[in-house]
């Protein structure tokens, strides 16, 4: 990324206020991600259990869930979410998504650096996510320190989601 590219990228926390930037960014993220992944029939299923409005509320309000939103150019192009888990200082990345159109760029690796200081600076010292075991994106995690801790499957209604889950100790 360029010293001018990475000028103009910012990352901050988002607000109820910011939901319907987050389902604009996940309606074009979402069947991107996907479609190679899993079926069309549990992508949508999946998207309407996590991204209503009521849904996206809860996640924040109730379940303790952090949201960062990235702008690159003023523009939303990206966000992630997190929370602390019941085990003393572990956390989980729950949500990363950058718009197709902005992937490729490092703006992935800039919004985990961002959730991995957060957690860091809420005093928590192990960063935990899910990645489905086909998803190329596991590449990715690896390449930013991730390395697997077991496998899960996850039953969401009808489906089953089929992940590895990933640890990164996060070191002050």
């Amino acid at each position: 990324m360029s010293a001018s590219a990475a000028a103009s990228l910012h990352i901050q926390p988002a607000t109820l206020a910011d939901i319907p930037t987050i389902i604009g960014l996940a309606e074009a993220t979402w069947e991107p991600t996907y479609r190679f992944i899993i079926s069309r029939k549990q992508i949508e299923y999946m998207y309407r259990v996590i991204y209503t409005p009521a849904s996206l509320t809860r996640q924040m309000t109730e379940q303790g869930h952090t949201f960062l939103l990235l702008y690159t150019e003023d523009e939303a192009s990206g966000y992630a979410s997190f929370s602390a888990q019941p085990t003393n200082g572990l956390y989980k990345l729950h949500k990363i998504y950058v718009l197709p159109s902005h992937q490729g760029q490092g703006l992935g690796q800039h919004l985990v650096r961002a959730v991995e200081a957060a957690v860091r600076q809420a005093g928590g010292h192990t960063l935990e996510l899910n990645v489905n075991r086909h998803n190329p994106a596991l590449a990715f995690y690896e390449h930013l320190g991730y390395q697997q801790h077991r496998e899960e499957d996850i039953p969401i209604g009808p489906y089953w989601m089929n992940d590895y889950v990933l640890r990164k100790e996060l070191h002050a």
